[in-house]
């Protein structure tokens, strides 16, 4: 085994996905990618240049304008982490809007938005020594990460926690309408046609429903302690 593992974590949205595996790139010293920021910034991007209107998302003209669309993070020494940009410009907290939420999954299903993205993930990880998660790392980025997980969490507690967030930052939302969000993602990532969300074979389930961050860590080490070790 290489001595820096690719870690490849799955799951539901809002599950806690980013900040576990930031966590685990911080302690292990790894790269973080967040690939569902990924797929948040070309929402975004569509939703500010007319391929989004009222909810409704122009396929095609999405498709088209991807070439004009470049994605990379820059590490932010003030968070810790690493903030995603297009085209240059900071979006790291304009991609986390519900207009955004709402649009993304259909964003992501598409075959031509999803092999763009895909192409640059794999490049962006190919030589280990780092942590990614979204919905297909498992399964379609890395199918060969020596240690994959499927995160998942009751669907209630998840809006919750989203909603928390979202009014925290000072957005006026409901919990019924994050609840209904977080549900219909949910449906949306595990029915399209390419790369839906599943579980791989050999992926290891959390289900962080109940568990502290702590608990959390805690079960990780172990894991990767099993893994590291053969």
């Amino acid at each position: 085994m290489r001595n820096k593992i690719i870690i490849a974590i799955d799951g539901h949205s809002s599950c806690g996905k980013s900040t576990f595996a930031k966590a685990i790139a911080a302690r292990l010293g790894y790269i973080f990618i967040d690939t569902g920021a990924m797929y948040r910034a070309v929402t975004l991007y569509a939703l500010e240049n007319g391929a989004i209107t009222s909810g409704m998302v122009d396929e095609q003209r999405v498709c088209d304008m991807l070439d004009d669309i470049d994605i990379d993070f820059r590490f932010n020494p003030q968070r810790g982490a690493s903030d995603i940009y297009v085209n240059g410009d900071l979006v790291e907290g304009k991609i986390r809007t519900i207009e955004v939420s709402n649009c993304v999954s259909a964003v992501s299903s598409f075959g031509a938005v999803r092999q763009k993205l895909v192409a640059m993930q794999q490049q962006m990880g190919h030589k280990g020594g780092v942590v990614m998660d979204g919905r297909d790392i498992g399964t379609v980025v890395f199918p060969d990460a020596e240690l994959k997980i499927y995160m998942t969490a009751d669907a209630m507690v998840r809006a919750e926690r989203r909603f928390k967030e979202l009014t925290q930052k000072g957005d006026n939302v409901t919990l019924e309408e994050v609840y209904e969000n977080v549900v219909s993602r949910d449906k949306a990532d595990m029915s399209r046609a390419i790369s839906p969300l599943r579980k791989a074979d050999d992926a290891i389930v959390l289900d962080n429903s109940h568990m502290s961050v702590e608990e959390q860590m805690a079960w990780f080490d172990a894991e990767f302690q099993r893994v590291t070790s053969k």
